[in-house]
């Protein structure tokens, strides 16, 4: 475990959101923790891997929260398979790719909106941030093209340079870099060197397009670092990549949302 300045006593639980669509509206369960002190606190958004609201996700949300945060964690697939949580397994892997591949780019735009409004309203955030793992990573990054997320972090989000998956159509999503700095959003990208979901081509890409769109940000490479290295319980886990990324996720929030 590496050490962090996790100070606050905090508060747990679901909440329901109510999503705006096209053709009515839905409800989205999101896990959220806040500081049990009362206060007025900034609001952080969580973004899953393909797995789903886990255990793992959850605690996420929970170390963001003793930092001095509210934070949610919305349930994405609560369109179609609400409340699931998937095993890093092949089966796993393949039920999350199912359900990945029936989530859109506009229910991604909606789900994020609805979340932030919930913690406008209810959380009392004036300035809100998210922190999105791998899918999770890739809805951020979407979500910073639209909204004004005053904070940006993406660990290892992938697709964002092709249009392979409902999230980066109909154009791809790196294509939208420019909403980013339209919104004066600062964005920080962590990834892994042997990280085979986004090679060393497409980070370069990834930086060419920040660069002309005048993004501040900053992208992070470790060496000999894989896909998934934040996971802690995973083969993949990298504490030292881990560790870094840990204190730099603490130093962009303390900044951007302070």
């Amino acid at each position: 475990m590496f050490q962090a300045t996790e100070t606050h006593v905090i508060t747990t639980g679901y909440v329901n959101i109510s999503v705006n669509e096209e053709s009515g509206s839905s409800t989205m369960r999101a896990y959220m923790a806040r500081p049990q002190a009362p206060g007025s606190y900034s609001g952080v958004i969580v973004g899953f891997e393909l797995f789903g609201v886990t255990s793992y996700i959850r605690n996420v949300v929970d170390r963001i929260a003793q930092l001095g945060y509210v934070v949610l964690a919305p349930d994405f697939y609560h369109r179609s398979l609400p409340g699931i949580e998937l095993e890093a397994t092949v089966e796993g892997r393949t039920r999350g790719f199912e359900l990945l591949h029936r989530f859109t780019r506009q229910q991604a735009i909606n789900d994020v909106r609805a979340s932030m409004i919930y913690l406008r309203n209810e959380g009392k955030s004036s300035k809100i941030g998210m922190v999105g793992l791998s899918v999770g990573g890739h809805i951020a990054y979407l979500a910073a093209t639209q909204f004004d997320l005053k904070a940006t972090v993406a660990f290892y989000p992938g697709w964002l340079t092709a249009q392979d998956i409902p999230l980066s159509r109909p154009t791809s999503t790196l294509s939208l870099t420019p909403g980013i700095a339209e919104h004066d959003g600062y964005l920080l990208l962590l990834v892994g060197e042997q990280d085979s979901l986004i090679p060393a081509s497409q980070r370069e890409a990834i930086a060419r397009e920040l660069r002309a769109a005048n993004v501040r940000h900053e992208l992070v490479t470790y060496p000999d670092t894989p896909h998934r290295f934040f996971y802690e319980e995973g083969d993949s886990y990298r504490q030292g990549a881990a560790g870094d990324a840990w204190h730099r996720i603490c130093e962009v929030l303390a900044t951007e949302l302070a």
